[in-house]
């Protein structure tokens, strides 16, 4: 049924992610768990493909393949590894704020770069103080002239150690339009990082903290409007981290899948395989169908998305339906296994853990819930998918 939705050259490329990952990314995960440290030269070589341009008009060097496209390269280098699958997720989530934002001289000077694998970009939205309250945050943004100078920290930024241009949002002014967002590129003095932390799940992946000390960039660096922050951290999360999010948990949801298939017909009980237990064959079958159930709303919503029609409803229904799928499959797998579940030779305990690093990034279920609802009783404030349409355009931008 999800195959409905793909075309030959959708195929193509999951056949070609799949190749990469599976030969290049899986020799390199033992040493990655056992290390926890980020992984640079799997991200850089990744990059080099043009996966992370994926969306990125032609006209910039992108690949303007879509968002269903990105599901597939997401989904694929998560099923191998959700370090690599939320490192690509990141930084494709940077990309969000130069297309819809971005002025022409800044799509021109950055977008290409991105598309061919020289610059991964970042958002930085999260205040220590504020957490997901975007509009609780203290972080400042103080006009200098023909420069800003900013002060603050961000937190939990997908590839902070390793990006090359971080796309933060600032407080300017006052209330709901007192939020900035700029690009501030990872050398600019004042800009730090404390040493990188380890995670419970995700390893390789870098997943830390930006300090702004007195940082001045020019004014030329702000992304849209003064004010326009909100719109900025709101639309990316929406249109660009649920359905990026949404593909790495479906990637590892797969892998809980294969993995388990695999163990119950490999294991022999009272004679017969594993699986020819009723209770372990209907637990497989529960798996099966989540599993089908979460990819058929992931590349339905992407479709959606792809087409320019609005599904802000669906990109939320996405990533709840798939986070908290592929949670219920890791439990229900972990129970097959039983006790060589806890072995780190079983790959298990690395997708547990890893699937718990998607429940809380561009909201939590309980916020995915609220939302949902506010579309249910017809107290949902317009659409971002209808505000920001990401249907690519054919047409090129002359550079002003």
């Amino acid at each position: 049924m999800s195959d409905a939705y793909l075309e030959e050259r959708h195929h193509q490329l999951r056949q070609q992610v799949r190749e990469f990952a599976e030969s290049k990314i899986a020799p390199r995960i033992p040493d990655m768990e056992h290390t926890g440290a980020v992984e640079t030269e799997l991200v850089a070589a990744i990059a080099q493909q043009g996966w992370i341009g994926v969306t990125i008009d032609r006209v910039y060097g992108g690949m303007g393949a879509g968002h269903l496209a990105k599901i597939l390269v997401i989904e694929e280098l998560s099923r191998i590894s959700g370090a690599m699958g939320a490192a690509v997720q990141a930084s494709q989530l940077g990309v969000a704020k130069i297309i819809h934002f971005g002025s022409d001289r800044q799509k021109h000077q950055w977008l290409p770069k991105v598309a061919d694998g020289s610059c991964l970009p970042t958002i930085a939205v999260t205040d220590p103080e504020a957490g997901s309250h975007v509009l609780g945050m203290q972080m400042t943004a103080r006009r200098d002239g023909r420069h800003y100078v900013l002060n603050g920290t961000k937190v939990y930024v997908g590839n902070s150690h390793i990006g090359h241009l971080h796309g933060v949002v600032a407080r300017t002014g006052d209330g709901s339009r007192g939020l900035s967002a700029f690009l501030v590129e990872a050398d600019r003095p004042g800009l730090s990082m404390p040493p990188h932390g380890k995670a419970l799940g995700l390893h390789g992946f870098s997943f830390g903290e930006l300090r702004f000390t007195d940082c001045r960039i020019p004014a030329a660096n702000r992304l849209g409007r003064e004010g326009q922050g909100r719109d900025v951290a709101y639309s990316s999360s929406v249109l660009y981290g649920r359905p990026n999010l949404t593909a790495v948990a479906l990637g590892i949801h797969q892998a809980i899948l294969e993995q388990t298939t695999a163990f119950a017909s490999e294991r022999v009980r009272y004679g017969s395989p594993l699986h020819d237990l009723p209770n372990i064959k209907i637990k497989i079958g529960q798996i099966q169908s989540r599993v089908m159930t979460a990819r058929l709303t992931a590349y339905h919503a992407a479709h959606l998305l792809d087409e320019g029609t609005p599904c802000d409803a669906e990109l939320m229904n996405a990533k709840l339906i798939n986070v908290e799928l592929a949670l219920d499959s890791a439990r229900a797998a972990m129970e097959i296994h039983a006790a060589a579940g806890l072995l780190s030779d079983i790959p298990l305990g690395r997708y547990l853990r890893d699937a718990h690093h998607i429940f809380a990034p561009a909201g939590t279920s309980d916020i995915q819930l609220l939302r949902l609802a506010e579309f249910a009783l017809g107290q949902n404030k317009g659409q971002w998918s209808q505000r920001l349409p990401t249907a690519l355009s054919r047409t090129p931008i002359p550079l002003t």
